[in-house]
C-alpha cells in the first residue's frame, strides 16, 4: 500500500535536490498535501500563502515567468475551483511552467461533505488550452509522473487521493504520457478506470469472473493528452465499452474515452450529484454505490 500524499512530498524533495528551480507552494494544507516534508528539508524554497489560493497561482505564475518550475498544491476543489481564473489567464493562456496537485481529490476527503470533495476538477483542468491532467493509481506511477512534470514544460495537473492505494505497478514503471495501459486480460468487456478506480476494477474483474465474465481492465493515468489510437487499440474489438473513475461522469474520465471510443460508452461514477459526509471512506464508498461490487454489478446489468 502507498500514501500518495506523502508520496507527493518525498517524491519532490527527491526532485529538488538536483533542480535548484524547483519551489513549493501551499495554501494552508501543507501538512495534509505534505508540502510541509519539502518546507523541512528546503524551508528557503517554501512558501505558504495562507488560504489565498487565487493569490498562491499568480504568484506562482510570476514565478514560472522568472525561470523557476513552481508546485502549487491544496485540496482539489479548492486549488481547481478557487483559482481558475488564475489558472486560466494567468498560466495557461501564456503555457506558464505551473505544475498543481489536486490532493485529497474525489470523495476521499469523507469527513469533510461536499464542501471539499471535488467531482469535478477534472472536468475543470481537462477543457483549457494548455493544461494537462493526470491520475495515477498508484504510488509507483504517481512518482513517474511527477518526475515527469518537473522535467517537461508546461502547466499540468495532477489529482492525488487521499486514501492509501494498492500497489499495482513496481519501481520499474515508465509513465508515458497519453497512452493507457492494460493491467488485466479479459474477452467480454473492457473497462477504462484511473486512480482508485483501477483497483476497483480490478476487483470487479474478479468479482465478475465468478459468474463466467471475462472483464479487460485498462489503467488511464494520463486524461489529457489521451492517445486515441492507444484507447482503440486497447477495447481491441471488444463489444461493450465500460469507465469508472471518482467524478462526475461528465466531462472527465468517461467523456473522454467516449469522445475517442467511437461507439457507446458506459460510464460509472458520480452521477449528477454532490457528495456527503461519513464516517469514513469506505461507508461513503457504500452509500453512493462506489464499491467493487456496485461496479461489477453495474457491468453485469449492462452487458
Amino acid at each position: 500500500m502507498s500514501n500518495l500524499r506523502t508520496i507527493y512530498g518525498e517524491t519532490l524533495i527527491e526532485l529538488a535536490a538536483n533542480d535548484d528551480k524547483i519551489a513549493v507552494l501551499e495554501a494552508d494544507l501543507s501538512k495534509s498535501t505534505m508540502g510541509a516534508l519539502f518546507k523541512a528539508v528546503y524551508p528557503e524554497r517554501f512558501y505558504e500563502f495562507g488560504i489565498a489560493e487565487a493569490n498562491m497561482c499568480s504568484a506562482a505564475a510570476g514565478m514560472a515567468i522568472a525561470g523557476k518550475t513552481p508546485f502549487i498544491a491544496s485540496f482539489a476543489v479548492f486549488v481547481t475551483g478557487r483559482c481558475y481564473d488564475q489558472i486560466r489567464t494567468s498560466v495557461c493562456i501564456g503555457d506558464l511552467n505551473v505544475k498543481i496537485c489536486g490532493s485529497s481529490a474525489g470523495i476521499s476527503d469523507c469527513g469533510d461533505g461536499p464542501t471539499h470533495q471535488s467531482i469535478d476538477d477534472v472536468s475543470l483542468m481537462r477543457t483549457l488550452p494548455n493544461m494537462q491532467v493526470f491520475v495515477p493509481c498508484d504510488g509507483a506511477e504517481e512518482k513517474a509522473i511527477l518526475r515527469y512534470m518537473a522535467a517537461n514544460p508546461g502547466p499540468m495537473y495532477i489529482r492525488v487521493s487521499r486514501v492509501e492505494a494498492k500497489d499495482i505497478h513496481d519501481g520499474s514503471y515508465v509513465f508515458v504520457p497519453g497512452r493507457t495501459e492494460v493491467v488485466r486480460e479479459g474477452s467480454d468487456a473492457v473497462i477504462f478506470a484511473n486512480g482508485p478506480m483501477v483497483e476497483r476494477a480490478l476487483a470487479a474483474g474478479d468479482i465478475l469472473a465468478s459468474s463466467g465474465i471475462s472483464l479487460r481492465v485498462v489503467n488511464v493515468p494520463s486524461i489529457k493528452p489521451l492517445s486515441a489510437e492507444s484507447v482503440i487499440e486497447n477495447i481491441g474489438g471488444l463489444p461493450v465499452v465500460f469507465t469508472a473513475e471518482e467524478h462526475s461522469i461528465y466531462g472527465g474520465l468517461g467523456s473522454a474515452i467516449a469522445e475517442l471510443a467511437g461507439r457507446p460508452v458506459y460510464r460509472f461514477g458520480m452521477p449528477d450529484r454532490f457528495g456527503a459526509s461519513a464516517e469514513s471512506y469506505q461507508a461513503l464508498c457504500e452509500g453512493l454505490h462506489l464499491t467493487a461490487r456496485d461496479l461489477a454489478d453495474y457491468i453485469q446489468s449492462n452487458l
